[in-house]
């Protein structure tokens, strides 16, 4: 199937979850991961209208920057390494996997203006995926304080690859959940609005339990 039929079945489903859970279309932003996707894919994806594109490797990232450039907006959604970080800053839009003040002081010190920073969090607890410990947002969160080019504009994680959809809906409302606690501290550096939280196959359930940001590849570019 085509992008932009992919993409039509997705708008679709996003709708429907908005309805369930009473929320606008418009508060979803919906970014098509590209790893693996050919750059003439990418261009397909841009052309059906989503102009928010995710890389997670730096390698890959820079190779479509060199070809695409900023005629998308680009998301930084994989685990960034400090010293990549001179590669990253300045050409993408936000950084959703920050979850170590080594990666922070360099976003700090190479960066020219503030960045848009999810910090990722491993709700689930599984050791194959990245991210603080829940109960080490907060006092993280208060840390980077002393980075002043790192705003911190929400929360993001991963559920585990499971069918069991109560458990998928448990992960992301504790995300919401931390997400509203640190909103209520008021931190000047750290807004935190937004979660980005939800991927090809539970995007909808991240949709009902608050996603501000889904992060789409293989259903949206093909496997």
């Amino acid at each position: 199937m085509s992008v932009s039929e992919n993409l039509a079945y997705i708008n679709e489903k996003i709708e429907q979850a908005c309805e369930k859970a009473n929320r606008k279309i418009d508060e979803i932003t919906v970014i098509g991961v590209t790893k693996y996707v050919t750059i003439e894919r990418t261009e397909e994806l841009i052309a059906a209208g989503i102009t928010n594109l995710g890389e997670n490797r730096t390698e890959e990232f820079l190779h479509k920057y060199g070809e695409i450039g900023d005629r998308a907006n680009w998301h930084f959604v994989g685990t960034l390494q400090s010293r990549k970080v001179k590669d990253v800053v300045g050409k993408v839009s936000a950084i959703h996997s920050l979850d170590r003040l080594s990666v922070a002081k360099q976003i700090n010190n190479r960066s020219d203006d503030p960045v848009d920073c999810f910090v990722q969090v491993n709700v689930s607890g599984e050791e194959s995926k990245h991210g603080l410990n829940p109960k080490e947002v907060m006092s993280f969160i208060k840390e980077l304080e002393q980075y002043n080019r790192v705003k911190v504009v929400g929360l993001m994680t991963m559920a585990p690859h499971v069918d069991n959809k109560a458990e998928i809906r448990t992960v992301f409302r504790k995300l919401r959940n931390l997400r509203d606690d640190v909103m209520n501290q008021n931190f000047s550096h750290a807004p935190c609005k937004f979660l980005s939280m939800g991927m090809s196959n539970d995007y909808e359930i991240a949709i009902e339990e608050g996603a501000t940001h889904i992060r789409i590849g293989s259903k949206l570019v093909g496997s």
